[in-house]
């Protein structure tokens, strides 16, 4: 643009990366953002956006686009002293290398020798869950209503599926964030439906040793006789209503009634009368029972979690517990709620496991078709059994859980690992780097290829491929910020609704695998076995393990094993 003004941080060259790294501190790209907006003093709304397509990220890094800079300096033009300040206050933390003025607006380009520095010698601090730093001890109970009663594993819909599996992945995360997590129900006494998520490396609670609950179902029962909520005289005109008998109900509950005296907001306005049965006394007295294991000084929140279809039962169960007991003041209870599944093609009536074993069948066709004949015995078994798992999830869990999700389940439906879209496309390519790794370690057991050297020897200014910033930039280093995100709006008490952004992570694992097939097709990482090239070879497979970690880290979320082969 005209009157280019560039100011320039002192760069780092060479061996001087290391120094810079060692000094700086952990590079977050929230508090990049956070500082650069502050330094520009933007008030409403957003200034700075971080690039990440290839394309951009040759010229620049973040951008404070004219048209905002207009909104804060005449002719968006930021003045020069107000550059220089933000080199020298931020420049070294924000590990910035230039900041200059373009037709497009002010642009900054990051030391790319120094982060790499930075971030693959500490890759823990990049790739592992970040424990929160929580004032007191949290605790979740996650109620998954699906599990509820006694039905088997036949009477399961893929409805109910999808969020059994966002209950686990759930679970996972939060038990990753440092929450201390309490599944209900108890499956004990379940043993089909046990096993059938097993097919899935879903290991809900099932302990034998379980507390009998007649005696609290009892009190209930006391409880509600006196309740001034409950209504006397006949219930036939109610259980008309519904297929209930009159012997089954044991009470008519005014759940409006207490909704309006407490005046508790969020409930479904059509929330009035429940008809109470021994069973939903039992699920009150399953949750009542986890709670009192709680410790009293721990924040406990229940999260019920639903299929659409069942949220409004859920509802009353969530209001009769309220009414049976003072240990609900101390509990948040919040609903997570998933969409409906609607099914196409010529399978579309399938139950939860015929849709399993519909979609093992069509994986087992891809793999005999790409390998042959090879694919037999227990080990293809179970690598059959975890990618037919690891399509269903992404399928799932890959739209937002507030949303109807569409499910083709026509038998011509490619699901193998050509598809860029699936959980096959991300199982391969992570195995892609697990087989880079075991031919590295053979070479080096060969003798071709030296041990792999301390990290400080590495020279990682040898990165220049645009593609290794790009993995570094959109994937290694946001990625702890990507998993907070999944459970953002748990420190929001607003609304009794939760969402969950499970869709975030399948959306990054499915991006991250299209870029890093791209860089895999294009770079030899594993280069003839001379020395001058052993550098090189060194500081990508370092980024490579970061890769690798985040896969693994990103896939244990959702109970999937990375795969060890193609």
């Amino acid at each position: 643009g005209s009157g280019v003004a560039i100011k320039m941080a002192q760069p780092c060259t060479g061996g001087g990366a290391s120094v810079a790294a060692a000094a700086a501190p952990e590079f977050t790209l929230a508090s990049c953002a956070a500082a650069l907006e502050a330094a520009l003093g933007g008030r409403d709304g957003r200034v700075w956006f971080k690039e990440s397509s290839g394309r951009n990220l040759r010229s620049r890094d973040w951008i404070a686009p004219r048209g905002a800079l207009s909104k804060l300096y005449p002719q968006g033009q930021v003045p020069g002293e107000l550059i220089e300040r933000l080199l020298s206050e931020y420049g070294h933390r924000l590990y910035i290398r230039s900041c200059m003025q373009t037709g497009a607006g002010l642009v900054i380009h990051l030391d790319h020798p120094a982060l790499f520095q930075q971030v693959l010698s500490n890759l823990p601090l990049y790739t592992r869950p970040l424990k929160s730093v929580l004032p007191k001890r949290k605790c979740v109970i996650l109620n998954c209503a699906p599990l509820q009663g006694s039905r088997g594993p036949e009477s399961l819909t893929i409805n109910h599926l999808r969020t059994i599996l966002l209950a686990d992945h759930l679970a996972e995360v939060l038990r990753q964030q440092g929450y201390v997590v309490r599944a209900v129900p108890n499956l004990q006494q379940n043993v089909g439906v046990c096993k059938f998520l097993r097919s899935f490396c879903v290991n809900w609670t099932s302990s034998p040793e379980t507390v009998s609950d007649d005696r609290k179902v009892s009190d209930f029962k006391k409880i509600l006789s006196k309740s001034v909520y409950t209504e006397c005289g006949q219930l036939d005109t109610l259980s008309n209503q519904t297929c209930l008998t009159p012997k089954q109900v044991d009470y008519k509950v005014n759940l409006r009634l207490f909704l309006k005296e407490k005046e508790l907001e969020g409930y479904d306005t059509n929330l009035n009368v429940a008809l109470v049965q021994e069973e939903t006394l039992r699920q009150v007295a399953e949750l009542q029972s986890t709670v009192l294991q709680v410790d009293a000084a721990d924040q406990c929140t229940a999260i019920h979690v639903v299929g659409c279809e069942e949220e409004f039962q859920q509802q009353k169960i969530d209001v009769l517990w309220r009414i049976l007991s003072s240990e609900t003041d101390r509990v948040t209870q919040r609903h997570l709620v998933c969409g409906p599944v609607r099914t196409t093609g010529e399978h579309s009536h399938l139950s939860a496991v015929q849709y399993f074993q519909f979609r093992k069948s069509q994986m087992l066709e891809a793999s005999v078709m790409k390998y042959g004949n090879i694919v037999q015995g227990d080990s293809w078994a179970e690598i059959i059994n975890n990618m037919t798992s690891a399509v269903i999830k992404f399928e799932l869990l890959a739209t937002s859980h507030r949303n109807p999700l569409n499910l083709d389940l026509a038998q011509g439906v490619n699901i193998s690992t050509k598809g860029t879209r699936s959980g096959a496309f991300v199982m391969y390519n992570c195995a892609r780097l697990a087989t880079l790794f075991d031919h590295f370690n053979n070479s080096v057991e060969k003798g071709l290829y030296p041990r792999f050297p301390e990290i400080s020897q590495l020279n990682f200014p040898v990165l220049r491929e645009e593609g290794e910033w790009l993995l570094l930039y959109n994937y290694i280093i946001p990625f702890r910020e990507v998993l907070a995100q999944i459970t953002h709006s748990m420190s929001s008490t607003k609304d009794i609704h939760l969402n969950v952004n499970s869709e975030t992570l399948c959306k990054f694992l499915v991006n991250l695998s299209m870029d890093f097939s791209s860089y895999y097709n294009r770079v030899h990482i594993l280069g003839e076995p001379l020395e001058h090239l052993f550098n090189q070879m060194f500081t990508r497979l370092q980024l490579m393990k970061g890769l690798r970690e985040v896969f693994h880290t990103a896939l244990g979320t959702f109970h999937i094993p990375p795969p060890s082969q193609l």
